[in-house]
């Protein structure tokens, strides 16, 4: 019988006697999974033999690779010993032999992939507001500055455009908190010092166009099998909050643009999301609520998301529930939190009678799981002990020139290499300061030239210039250059 099937993913053998085969049936494949199990135990191999699956059977996937690994994808197994004799052991090896896989390379930062980029206006206030780390009155303000650029027309696309438009907030700050409530300098500074800490932390080359087009995920190539989409994040984890929403933001841009699904054979886009618990750390209530309606909705658009992360506590009761597919590996059972922890996992499969599922946990070699995925109607499979299949795709990373050959390749690299930076907030509003102080210098010569009268009350050149630095004391400028001027005249009077 052979092991691989045009409607399911051969994931591995069982270890119960009967050398039973465990398969992901891809019309389950939109149901979501985890991953979870503790370092060294082999969720990446397991992330890399179901990622393998799905484009076989042309579906589109999308994975986060945290330490570089899943590289080696775009080549070939070497088809080491160790690799050979799992396959012999679970009966694949008349049917396994080495296989590269069609790759696009991504990087937020540009470096190892094509670069990922959105606007702040795709990002939208409330996503940004969690990358900022900013409070709720911080958060307030925000909410106040983008209803403005709304009413002004101002297009954020950048860092540049955001600040622009808080200052431009701030100079109008009087008036704007008549109409929204307070807005204050302190929450607008607060504001801005956050987005220098995110820009430090390479946040600014996410902003940007050419926008991502998250069509371009969903593509196959010439022999009609799914395209693997790889996102360098091993700099990516040193900035967890901008990684945990980058995440967020992929999905929801994605339940947003795509159509509905309906019932169909396969999914039309699978993401593997690793270190998942950083989607969800120190999440506010209201970011958790929206996770939650994403994973539960956007099966209905065909997209299947898989979690990888340590232990099934890691990720929230009310998105745990939803995940109907499970590979579970060895868990560590050191401390009390984590027997709990244990314990917990444990409870959450259809119990199988030939072993108690909370003693093997533990006792799990590496390569080896617990499995349960969806079946016939869509109940969960009885677990089993199982152990996984080698991956066809070279295990480990690829060299920095292979990587590089890939992207030189790539039919996106056209359009997505090279920056576009068009006219958004910020040069708008640079444009009406210009004119602004061109306004003001006409008015200046027209003063001097107008006839003076010995009784006229119109005020001097001195006299405007004098009220017009009383006035900018109250901006941050003002306040700056008038206390120059008074470290000045206290310098002289000391002398």
């Amino acid at each position: 019988m052979s092991c691989l099937k045009d409607d399911a993913i051969y994931i591995g053998t069982s270890d119960n006697g009967a050398g039973e085969k465990q398969y992901l049936p891809l019309k389950w494949g939109n149901r979501h999974g985890l991953i979870a199990g503790a370092t060294g135990t082999g969720k990446t191999v397991t992330l890399q033999c179901l990622a393998e699956g799905f484009s076989r059977a042309g579906v589109p996937v999308f994975l986060s690779d945290v330490k570089g690994d899943l590289s080696g994808m775009c080549r070939e197994s070497a088809m080491e010993d160790f690799l050979v004799k799992r396959a012999e052991l679970i009966g694949l090896l008349d049917e396994y032999d080495g296989t590269e896989f069609p790759v696009v390379f991504w990087d937020l930062f540009g470096e190892q992939g094509h670069p990922v980029r959105t606007t702040i206006s795709e990002i939208g206030p409330l996503l940004l507001a969690r990358m900022l780390e900013l409070n709720d009155t911080q958060e307030g303000v925000l909410n106040i500055a983008f209803r403005v650029a709304d009413e002004q027309g101002l297009l954020l696309l950048d860092l540049k455009d955001l600040r622009a438009l808080l200052n431009s907030v701030g100079e109008q700050r009087v008036e704007i908190s008549k109409e929204y409530g307070n807005v204050s300098t302190q929450s607008i500074g607060a504001i801005q010092r956050a987005l220098l800490r995110l820009e430090d932390q390479g946040a600014d080359k996410f902003f940007g166009e050419p926008a991502l087009d998250l069509k371009d995920f969903i593509r196959t190539d010439s022999d009609g099998r799914g395209m693997v989409n790889i996102l360098a994040a091993g700099k990516l984890m040193n900035s967890p909050r901008l990684y945990g929403t980058f995440l967020l933001w992929m999905l929801s841009e994605l339940f947003e643009e795509l159509p509905e699904a309906g019932d169909s054979d396969r999914p039309k886009l699978v993401f593997f999301f690793d270190e998942a618990h950083l989607l969800f750390n120190d999440a506010p209530k209201a970011l958790l609520e929206k996770v939650e309606q994403v994973v539960r909705l956007i099966r209905s658009k065909g997209v299947g998301i898989f979690f990888v992360t340590q232990s099934p506590d890691d990720v929230p009761d009310s998105v745990l529930g939803q995940l109907g597919n499970r590979v579970q590996h060895a868990l560590r059972a050191f401390t009390p939190k984590q027997q709990k922890a244990i314990r917990m996992a444990a409870q959450t499969y259809r119990p199988n009678p030939a072993f108690d599922v909370e003693d093997v946990i533990t006792a799990m070699g590496v390569g080896e799981a617990l499995v349960s995925t969806l079946e016939k109607k869509g109940q969960p499979s009885i677990v089993q002990r199982t152990m996984i299949r080698p991956p066809s795709s070279k295990l480990g990373p690829v060299s920095k020139g292979v990587r590089k050959s890939i992207m030189m390749d790539s039919a996106l690299s056209d359009k997505y290499d090279e920056t576009i930076d068009s006219e958004s907030a910020y040069e708008i509003l640079q444009e009406r300061a210009d004119k602004a102080a061109k306004q003001a210098e006409k008015a200046q010569e027209a003063e001097k030239k107008a006839p003076k009268k010995r009784s006229s009350n119109r005020q001097s050149v001195g006299e405007a210039a004098i009220k017009s630095l009383i006035r900018s004391m109250s901006s941050s400028a003002g306040r700056t250059i008038t206390r120059e001027i008074m470290r000045g005249i206290m310098g002289a009077l000391k002398r």
